[in-house]
């Protein structure tokens, strides 16, 4: 999926998504009113089990002498890597400044907490943000992994338990892009992969406009202290599972945090 000769990074923070929608399946080769899922490019599903060395945890799980610091180095190697990714992956390099990235905008005030959370770069309290993103080919699938770090599993829980319910209070937005016009995207939650803290996931849905057709589907959960997101477009059924898996289990090994279920 190419874009002005670079491939944008799908999304810099879980509740950022206009980038990922301002990519057009056009350019990919493929059909805007598709998923445009081929079948020459790789399986999506990372492997379940983080590098075949267990890092070392860089930081014990929170105490009660107060909420735990990140940085954004220690987030960023508790990310899955190009190595736990099946073959036929590619890293792709930070996204620049891009003012052809769309918005969402609802005249609906019950959407009006999703709308902001779309937009925004980075988690509300954020302490401390990474992200990387890959891509299986021109037409995808393209995969991001996000980790913020909100200092407390509360903190966590708070913002999933008010994003959840942006979600199910609003049933459409719209998404401009400059230069394309406005599409009518619907908001759908769906079954969540069952790994880490309270998992959530929904797709959203080119319902009318120029991405008609379109679906992005994103999975959020809680690592502990840090509220992990994974977002897939272009992907096939099952990726989004397996993607979230093998992040919790990386990101948890890493951070240094017990195993938790949902």
């Amino acid at each position: 999926m190419v874009l002005d000769g670079t491939m944008p990074k799908l999304a810099s923070y879980p509740l950022a998504v206009a980038a990922a929608l301002s990519l057009s399946l056009t350019a990919c080769g493929g059909d805007d009113k598709s998923s445009g899922s081929p079948s020459t490019t790789p399986s999506a599903t990372p492997s379940a089990t983080p590098s075949t060395t267990s890092p070392t945890p860089t930081t014990p799980a929170p105490s009660a002498t107060g909420p735990v610091q990140r940085t954004a180095a220690e987030l960023t190697k508790a990310l899955l890597e190009l190595k736990d990714l099946p073959s036929g992956f590619s890293l792709e390099p930070d996204e620049p400044e891009d003012s052809s990235a769309g918005t969402f905008s609802s005249k609906e005030s019950k959407c009006k907490t999703l709308v902001t959370y779309l937009n925004a770069d980075k988690a509300p309290g954020s302490k401390a943000t990474a992200y990387r993103a890959f891509s299986g080919g021109n037409e995808g699938p393209f995969i991001d992994f996000s980790l913020d770090a909100l200092g407390t599993p509360q903190a966590v829980a708070t913002l999933g338990t008010t994003y959840r319910n942006a979600v199910a209070t609003c049933k459409k937005v719209s998404l401009k892009i400059p230069g394309e016009g406005t599409s009518t995207m619907s908001v759908t939650e769906i079954s969540a992969p069952q790994f880490g803290d309270k998992p959530f996931a929904f797709r959203l849905t080119g319902s009318s406009g120029p991405r008609e057709g379109l679906e992005f589907t994103l999975a959020v959960t809680g690592v502990n202290d840090v509220i992990l997101s994974v977002s897939v477009l272009a992907g096939q059924p099952g990726e989004l599972d397996g993607a979230t898996e093998a992040a919790v289990n990386k990101a948890g090994t890493v951070l240094g945090v017990p195993k938790t279920g949902t």
